[in-house]
């Protein structure tokens, strides 16, 4: 029983020492791989520490990264930065505690591995021991663990001694820890690398450092060596703000100048920056040349293209019509022959020597009254009963004058006249009597007048150039009346209001009119050719030794007090004496002729009143003085007639006779002494007579050349042959292609909403229109042959 139990207890003891060895090596392997956890998490602390280290250099102050924006060349040693300098002792001192033997000691100490299963084996050792030794040694029951070394017994301690050894490694240098070598070289790693130089040259070399780079070049503007345009800064926004706004600010009063001395202010601080530096040449030129708004336009432009942008019109802007091989010229005027007034007679003479070019087709567009506006306008009861017999009179009358057959078309539109006004108020929408084919280029004589009413297309919308010449200074006129300075008040904005949305541009005779949006100051009107021949012919007979001038000095005009006739009387009563034995003739019709007459007789004056007549009539050739006290016109036709006939002119020092102080036979006067000293002089001396150059300047062919200068149609009719060879033009295109236009929106709106207003009756009759002027009546529908206005326009405002 003994023998058979035996075997039983070995093989049981062994088993459970199997399994007993089992537990603990398995506890054991927990507790290395906890060690090399740990070991790890150590090497990763000291991983982290190196990258804190470099993002704590990565995120330094801005004296890292200032010397990358400011030099083109490498970086500067970081050895002289002062904080590195600061920081390499203390770097020095961690890396000597971490690289010492006792910091691996202690880390052992601290994080040696500790089992989580102790089992006391020395009991069953010595049994197992006692037990063996009992046994046959040439037993085959020897237990496995102590064939380890090829049938030698081992002990326990041999075998964890081996075990641990593998556990450890074989080689280990000083039996250490693999944790501990691995701690160790890096530290020695770590040592090595730990200089100053090879610590920046790593961050100099590092990518993000290259991407920041990359990304302050880019943001970098080297004005030298970049084509890219600079961006625009806040003054230069502000200035082109205030720029855009100046229609809304001309409308609420503020005056242009103090505008344009906002945008300079603004503008100017930038100019000489970008002058030879983000503009190219061609536009640099155009800076120095240039005013301050078309410098501000052109960096505006310039700035939009670097982006790509393309402005292909707003709200309220076109594209215009298409253009034809053929041009086409529509002059528009409010009054017509026989009404011998500026805006009959010089819109005529403008189309007649308009017409002689080949590069357009022009027509002339006059109002057509009705028979009992005829008979209150027309002078000497002359009437018409047709359109075409009106225009067999109007052209007969030019051909006489001007010498030969001009070849332009003549055209009406509807009109009515104003008794409180005395003015031609157009009714309907004068734009629709230019037929579309023609729409071209619009010449709008006294473009305020044509369009206070005016309710219809508007004109830049249905032609592709509009240009305004202004006759008229009505606010004068206006402030003779009831109320007139409260009525020149609002005349005067409706005026900008009415330029600004229908002109493109707009010509004023001289500086005695209002300041206009959009405009230029020049004289584009001539004198009638049969002046200058009968300034020739007098200067003939001089030359001769006749006596060309026999008679003194006289005044001719339509007889309104606002036509000077108020400031001729006051003249002549205050020097009544010191003009003694001086006769002046009148010559002149009008509504306030009783009045004149009265006042004259009242204070005795010594003025002889005759009809009017044609100033070319043969009973006024032998005045040698001119006598021209009015203020209150833009331009005295009358004034340049007499001038062109040789005779002295005097008149007062005021700008509408600032054309022609050039001319000696022109005497200005500024006070009423220097009056009386300007006519005697007058009547004492002879004229001088006039040179060629003088003759030219006073002539439509002179006139005619300064309209298409100052109005820029030669520009606009040349396009097509000079465009394509000008930088200029090319520049400008550009520059209208890509720059987005407040002005123009702002003008459309200001159109619109007159388009608006225009349309209700009510608001028309407050204003002062004529009732039933919004659309034409059947008279005109009968003598125009024209569709009654429900059936032109079926569907109302559009």
């Amino acid at each position: 029983m003994a023998t058979q139990r035996q075997p039983s207890t070995s093989s049981n003891a062994f088993s459970f020492l199997s399994k007993g060895w089992r537990e603990v090596r398995d506890s054991a392997d927990a507790d290395l791989r906890l060690m090399r956890d740990r070991a790890n998490s150590f090497k990763n602390l000291a991983t982290s520490f190196d990258r804190e280290l470099e993002n704590f250099f990565n995120s330094a102050p801005p004296p890292f990264a200032v010397p990358a924006m400011r030099t083109a060349g490498p970086l500067p040693p970081p050895a002289e930065i002062d904080f590195v300098k600061k920081l390499q002792p203390k770097l020095k001192e961690i890396r000597r505690a971490y690289s010492s033997p006792e910091f691996s000691k202690k880390v052992l100490e601290k994080w040696r591995p500790r089992a989580t299963i102790r089992i006391d084996l020395s009991a069953i050792r010595n049994a197992i021991v006692s037990e063996v030794e009992e046994e046959d040694e040439d037993s085959d029951t020897t237990v496995g663990f102590e064939r380890g070394k090829r049938g030698r017994r081992l002990s326990l301690k041999e075998f964890w001694g081996e075990w641990v050894g593998e556990a450890e490694g074989e080689g280990s240098g000083g039996g250490d820890w693999e944790p501990i070598r691995a701690l160790k070289s890096r530290f020695k790693d770590f040592e090595k690398r730990s200089s100053s130089s090879e610590i920046f040259d790593g961050f100099k070399n590092s990518e993000f450092l290259e991407k920041v780079k990359s990304s302050l070049k880019s943001m970098r503007w080297d004005h030298q060596d970049s084509k890219e345009v600079p961006p625009l800064d806040v003054p230069e926004l502000l200035a082109y703000f205030v720029k855009q706004s100046g229609p809304f600010l001309d409308q609420l009063g503020v005056r242009r100048d103090i505008c344009d001395k906002i945008v300079e202010s603004l503008y100017s601080k930038r100019k000489n920056q970008l002058l030879f530096q983000s503009l190219s040449g061609d536009e640099s030129s155009v800076l120095e040349n240039g005013n301050i708004n078309d410098e501000l336009d052109l960096r505006i432009a310039s700035v939009l293209q670097s982006t790509g942008h393309r402005y292909d019109g707003g709200l309220w802007t076109d594209r215009g019509k298409p253009l034809d091989n053929e041009r086409h010229v529509a002059i528009v005027t409010t009054a017509s022959l026989p009404w011998m007034t500026g805006t009959a007679v010089n819109p005529l003479f403008r189309a007649a020597y308009l017409s002689q070019s080949a590069k357009q087709k022009v027509t002339l567009l006059v109002p057509w009254l009705c028979k009992s506006d005829q008979e209150l306008v027309y002078p000497s009861n002359l009437t018409f009963s047709s359109p075409e017999e009106q225009e067999v009179y109007i052209r007969s009358w030019l051909e006489e004058r001007i010498g030969f057959r001009p070849d332009f078309k003549i055209s009406f539109y509807p009109g009515k006249f104003s008794k409180a006004r005395r003015s031609i108020i157009p009714a309907g929408d004068t734009s629709q009597f230019i037929p579309s084919r023609d729409a071209d280029i619009a010449i709008l004589e006294e473009p305020e007048h044509l369009n206070w009413y005016h309710h219809g297309k508007r004109w830049t919308d249905k032609f592709n150039h509009v240009v305004g010449v202004v006759h008229t200074n009505y606010l004068e006129y206006i402030k003779r009346e009831k109320n007139g300075a409260l009525q020149a008040f609002f005349v005067k904005h409706i005026n900008n209001w009415v330029a600004r949305a229908y002109c493109n541009k707009v010509l004023r005779l001289s500086a005695a009119t209002q300041d206009m949006p959009k405009s230029i100051i020049c004289n584009v009107h001539g004198v009638n050719p049969k002046f200058l021949k009968i300034g020739e012919k007098i200067a003939a007979e001089r030359e001769l030794g006749q006596k060309a001038f026999t008679k003194g000095a006289y005044f001719l005009g339509k007889m309104v007090w606002a036509k000077g006739y108020k400031e001729l009387i006051d003249l002549l009563a205050k020097h009544k004496t010191d003009l003694d034995g001086f006769k002046l003739d009148v010559f002149g019709n009008g509504e306030d002729a009783t009045e004149v007459q009265s006042a004259a007789r009242r204070l005795s004056l010594n003025l002889n009143f005759q009809r009017g007549r044609d100033h070319a009539d043969d009973t006024l050739h032998g005045y040698k003085v001119f006598i021209n006290p009015s203020i209150s016109d833009v331009l005295c036709t009358a004034t340049a007639e007499a001038l062109a006939m040789g005779k002295f002119v005097v008149c007062a020092d005021h700008p509408s006779n600032e054309f022609f102080r050039s001319f000696p036979n022109c005497l200005t006067y500024k006070t009423s002494e220097d009056f009386v000293a300007k006519v005697k002089e007058a009547l004492e001396n002879e004229p001088h007579p006039l040179t060629p150059e003088q003759r030219y300047q006073l002539s439509w062919e002179a006139a005619t050349h300064r309209f298409m200068e100052y109005s820029e149609l030669d520009k606009i009719l040349n396009k097509e042959k000079d465009g394509a060879n000008s930088s200029t033009d090319k520049r400008m295109m550009a520059k209208s292609m890509s720059l987005p236009n407040l002005s123009a929106a702002v003008d459309g709106g200001l159109a619109f909403a007159h388009y608006c207003l225009t349309g209700n009756e009510f608001l028309r009759l407050c204003t002062g229109a004529i009732p039933g002027t919004r659309d034409y009546d059947k008279q005109h529908c009968k003598d125009l042959n024209l569709l009654p206005p429900q059936v032109e326009n079926p569907i109302y405002g559009w």
